[in-house]
């Protein structure tokens, strides 16, 4: 596959990191020079300087054998004109980020007569996906697969005491439940029977969802449902994420509350936002949150433009005990540090956005795709191709890499948790927990060799240094 991202920042960094691999043609193209050399440096991609807007040098870049062109650059109105010059030049596919909410109500638009074939907003994805959290009303968030049907929770193993020092072999309470993963220090490691279970560890876990409910309401007791749906809530930040979060909790019945220290801000809020309370002032003021009463929120969600920033306050907001913490974070790394900590949930935009990207490339063979830890696992979603070679071979007899677990198969109304002996059909939504070594692997099963794309997209490799700012 031939790639195209303009933009190098922290999203096109990541998008080129995840696409990078032997079996793909990746070209990044920035004016940043400090950004190009991090390129440089790390990736096995060819680095070009320059504007993206400028059409002597996107036919220089081959576009009409480009099979996908991902505009990511810091501006909206760049984008969609990258996208519409690409379309022009004969690109096959374009794909942008369009963050700014006035366009929210053009999209159809955009990609009709603009030729911009997805359009991605990170600080709307983080929004939804904010809001999905504080409305669910569970004790630990259950993220959904094949319409609902199919669940996946990470859990903190110091929230269930009698985990602590176990062994899995000798622990009883995941009936019909997948211990697929166990986040320890930072990195995804596979479990077996003799892994023993640390106070710090989080475990990944798969089962139908009624399952997965059934655990939460067995050994979460204190908290009654009805106390863990967000009536209100507090966010401290109001700029795009703040505004589409604000919005969306209200639409659902939540008195929100957004603290924001500028002023030409807050007046947009004010003019776009009804019944919502926008408060001019700084986040890090105890005796404006004090006021506000802030101790007495049901969801508190950190959004302000620091990471350290929005650490400190959500660690705040669990100290005082609202129940619903949420922190945003645009480094990555700090996720599984934040989460240690005690915060209820730590968000990354660019980890969300970069998932959406890749799972539009697929062409709709994923059907949803989440990344962990900095990608060093992903959880992904994909529809069996009846040509693929998993096809009617029994699970055992696949051989598959230790990385690789088959976590659910969604097949009609029917939800299987697979052992050895499940036979994978075709247009079965399989939900697979895979590291991102084995990915390649992955992709050698579930597609036809012709197609070749899927095998390699996602290698990628950890993190050095900091992100170039967007």
């Amino acid at each position: 596959m031939r790639i195209l991202i303009a933009g190098a920042g922290k999203l096109g960094y990541k998008l080129a990191e995840a696409f990078s691999n032997q079996e793909n043609s990746i070209t990044v193209m920035d004016s940043n020079e400090q950004a190009l050399q991090r390129v440089n440096a790390n990736l096995d991609v060819l680095a070009i300087k320059g504007n993206a807007v400028q059409i002597d040098l996107l036919q220089r870049a081959n576009l009409r054998n480009t099979d996908l062109v991902a505009a990511v650059t810091s501006s909206d109105e760049v984008n969609i004109v990258v996208c519409l010059i690409a379309k022009k030049l004969g690109c096959k596919r374009t794909a942008a980020r369009v963050r700014n909410p006035e366009y929210a109500k053009q999209l159809d638009f955009l990609k009709t007569e603009l030729g911009v074939d997805y359009i991605v907003n990170p600080e709307l994805e983080t929004a939804r996906y904010i809001a999905k959290y504080l409305l669910k009303g569970t004790v630990v968030f259950i993220e959904s697969f094949a319409d609902g049907r199919v669940g996946m929770l990470d859990l903190g193993v110091k929230n269930i005491p009698e985990l602590v020092g176990k062994k899995l072999r000798d622990v009883n309470i995941f009936d019909s439940i997948l211990v697929a993963a166990v986040a320890r220090e930072g990195e995804m490691i596979i479990p077996h029977g003799e892994t023993r279970l640390n106070d710090g560890d989080t475990v990944y876990l798969f089962g139908r969802r009624e399952n997965l409910q059934r655990f939460v309401a067995d050994y979460f007791p204190s908290a009654p449902r009805d106390r863990r749906v967000a009536k209100s809530a507090m966010i401290l930040g109001g700029g795009r994420s703040g505004y589409y979060l604000a919005n969306r909790l209200r639409q659902n019945g939540v008195a929100v509350k957004i603290v924001e220290k500028d002023e030409a801000q807050c007046q947009y809020l004010v003019e776009n936002l009804q019944d919502v309370l926008v408060i001019h002032g700084d986040a890090t003021d105890s005796d404006l949150l004090r006021e506000e009463n802030f101790a007495q929120m049901d969801a508190l969600v950190t959004l302000t433009g620091g990471d350290e920033e929005n650490l400190l306050l959500a660690l705040l907001g669990q100290q005082q005990g609202i129940p619903l913490v949420v922190a945003k974070v645009s480094r990555p790394n700090f996720i599984p540090i934040i989460e240690q900590l005690g915060v209820g949930r730590a968000v990354n935009p660019v980890l969300i956005s970069a998932g959406e990207i890749i799972r539009f490339a697929q062409g709709g063979k994923v059907a949803s795709l989440s990344l962990l830890l900095d990608g060093q696992a992903e959880v992904i979603e994909i529809i069996a191709d009846e040509e693929a070679a998993v096809i009617g071979r029994r699970l055992a007899a696949l051989d598959l890499p230790k990385g690789i677990i088959v976590g659910a198969i969604a097949r009609n109304n029917e939800v299987i948790i697979p052992d050895g002996n499940a036979v994978i059909q075709p247009q079965d939504r399989v939900i697979v927990f895979c590291l991102h070594k084995d990915v390649p692997v992955l992709g050698q099963l579930f597609y036809r060799r012709k197609e070749g794309f899927f095998r390699g997209i996602w290698h990628s490799q950890k993190d050095s240094g900091k992100y170039p700012q967007d």
